[in-house]
């Protein structure tokens, strides 16, 4: 075959050179290009999905590369956000427990949650201080909202305060609009505290504010906020009204409390 393409191409030389410059290897190198170029463009309609196809590959490779970037940075950006937003909750908070109006002139402790409980039976918090800063069992907790709860275990420098939600949790209360007395009980995470030993015959409004009753031998001193009656019925023969009240405080998301220095008076 090499052969007799050396041969042709000796020949064609030859042909050219005797025609006088007649361009007799143009007449054929162009009678070969028009006989090949059906061939060609058949070739080239064949590979030409072939090398889109490798080169969609290299793009959409590079787009992944881009869009792997892109959520990245979003991703980083989010994060800024919502530290941003728990560092302006944070500060909100401490600037809502600077003056606490219904402790009055009460010294208190300020401290920060460090441990909530994981079970739903017993729902209490830690908080980073103790003894050493001058926090003893049974003192009142509140924060800028109003009654968190007590405390009740105490080690040097930790504190476990009781929530008002927890079953084993009650205060005595007195409704701001009606004057009644009553006492509420804890009934777990996420529900509202249960009122007993209301007057059935007494007015109570929905949203009416519950406040500490600070009766003789109270634990609590008097006038902290810790709700608002949620509901309120009176049952056919009943000796007392149903009455329900929503803590003030979110117990859910405790950061920062106050402890006040403060025991009953016998």
């Amino acid at each position: 075959m090499l052969l007799l393409l050396v041969l042709t191409a000796v020949t064609l030389l030859t042909l050219d050179e005797r025609s006088g410059g007649l361009g007799v290897v143009d007449t054929v190198r162009g009678g070969a290009r028009d006989a090949l170029a059906p061939v060609r463009d058949a070739t080239d309609s064949a590979v030409r999905p072939v090398a889109n196809f490798f080169q969609g590959i290299i793009q959409y490779g590079r787009l992944e590369d881009a869009n792997t970037r892109l959520r990245e940075q979003l991703a980083a950006r989010d994060a800024e956000l919502a530290e941003a937003a728990d560092a302006r909750r944070e500060r909100q908070e401490l600037l809502d427990q600077q003056q606490l109006e219904f402790a009055g002139d009460i010294p208190a402790v300020s401290a920060r949650v460090v441990l909530a409980s994981a079970s739903n039976l017993d729902l209490t918090v830690e908080i980073n201080r103790g003894r050493q800063s001058g926090v003893s069992p049974g003192m009142p907790v509140v924060n800028g909202a109003g009654l968190v709860g007590r405390v009740v275990d105490v080690s040097r420098t930790r504190a476990t305060v009781l929530l008002v939600s927890n079953p084993t949790s009650s205060v005595g209360i007195r409704l701001a609009g009606s004057g009644e007395v009553g006492v509420a009980s804890g009934r777990g995470a996420g529900s509202p505290l249960q009122v007993d030993n209301v007057d059935p015959a007494a007015k109570v409004a929905p949203d009416e504010p519950a406040v500490t009753s600070g009766l003789q031998q109270s634990i609590y001193p008097p006038g902290i906020p810790v709700g608002r009656v949620k509901t309120a019925r009176v049952p056919p023969e009943a000796v007392q009204q149903e009455v329900t009240v929503e803590p003030i405080v979110d117990l859910r998301r405790l950061t920062f409390v106050k402890v006040l220095q403060w025991t009953p008076k016998p």
